[in-house]
């Protein structure tokens, strides 16, 4: 684990067997909306949000308890019913590079994360005209180059988490202020070569 990363910072996922289990479209829609809303819920209330039947959305959810990403939840009744939640409030793809097949999982891994972020912001591009003032205006696209030593790019990375931390739907989804919407925040600071 990095220093300086502690239990906030969510799961860490280092093994490459989990990151395969996990670069799946589907299973990481799972796994983030579990983690978000701290909910439990059943395999076929998962299978509409993904668009997958239920007994394929079991199958992912059994695979990815399996790997320690979900767990089972306790029944809400007669115990009939398989209920499923998330671990944690978030995950850290942070690898082991020691660990061998460690930088092809996390490639794959990460590959799926920047093609969903790219296409969310695409879809947001198409209908921006279409969304109210208030939120076209305060949406952004930011790209910087900075010029930092690695502690520097350290604190960066600190600020901006302990910035958005407060802001997190698990937290905020029992009372959100008026007007609260579901927001996607990506952020990537990468040293050029």
């Amino acid at each position: 684990m990095a220093e300086g990363r502690g239990e906030s910072d969510g799961m860490r996922i280092a093994d490459p067997r989990v990151m395969r289990a996990l670069a799946h479209p589907a299973r990481i829609e799972i796994v983030e909306y579990l983690n978000d809303t701290g909910e439990s819920v059943t395999a076929t209330q998962v299978a509409g949000m993904v668009g997958l039947s239920p007994s394929a959305t079991s199958y992912h959810l059994r695979e990815l308890a399996k790997y320690g990403l979900v767990e089972q939840a306790p029944s809400r009744g007669d115990g009939r019913e398989r209920l499923w939640r998330g671990k944690t409030h978030s995950l850290r793809i942070d690898p082991d590079f020691d660990e061998p097949g460690s930088l092809p999982a996390t490639e794959a891994l990460v590959d799926l994360y920047l093609h969903r972020d790219q296409a969310r912001t695409r879809e947001w591009l198409s209908r921006q005209a279409q969304e109210p003032a208030e939120w076209r205006d305060v949406s952004a696209i930011m790209g910087q180059r900075l010029l930092v030593t690695s502690e520097e790019l350290r604190q960066i990375n600190d600020k901006v988490r302990e910035l958005v931390e407060p802001y997190q739907m698990r937290e905020r989804q029992a009372d959100p202020p008026a007007g609260a919407r579901r927001v996607t925040v990506s952020y990537s600071a990468i040293p050029e070569v």
